[in-house]
């Protein structure tokens, strides 16, 4: 095997990636962050939460979500609706139009990846990791801001 083989691999990923977002994007209206605010809602009691459970869920800053949330609200996909238990605050319900659009939705990629990387042995798992933290290093990239799509236990966290 050549270095370049690793190289090639990792512009597959990057552009299947890449791929699937702008497939998302062009057949539902939808970007890959506002389906996973969505599907995060889908999986809320009664289909509610607050900007900020979302912000911490998706791990991004809160300039980012409002701007999502804004348009998923103008696309009628949630609605902000007010805290009866405190009128300082809100919450975001998931619609029957977002409910609609984000289980129409077909497996995304980190997502079957990560229903893969369940099945790995333990020790097959810590090889993967072991292998990427070595590439970051390698690319010089550890202190890029990159909220992870999947935790370790294989729940979505946010891109």
């Amino acid at each position: 095997m050549e270095y370049t083989d690793i190289l090639v691999n990792i512009r597959k990923i990057l552009r299947s990636i890449n791929l699937e977002s702008k497939r998302v994007q062009k057949e539902y209206g939808i970007s890959i962050p506002q389906y996973l605010c969505l599907n995060y809602l889908n999986q809320q009691t009664e289909y509610k939460s607050t900007s900020t459970e979302i912000k911490k869920y998706l791990n991004l800053n809160a300039s980012t979500v409002t701007g999502i949330i804004s348009r998923l609200e103008s696309k009628g996909f949630i609605a902000k609706l007010p805290n009866q238990g405190d009128k300082r605050s809100t919450f975001i319900y998931l619609t029957a139009l977002g409910e609609k659009t984000v289980n129409s939705i077909p497996a995304l990629l980190h997502e079957k990846l990560s229903d893969k990387l369940k099945k790995l042995p333990q020790s097959d798992l810590s090889k993967v990791q072991n292998s990427l933290e070595l590439l970051v290093q390698f690319m010089e990239v550890e202190g890029v801001d990159a909220s992870p799509l999947i935790t370790p236990d294989g729940k979505i966290n946010f891109d």
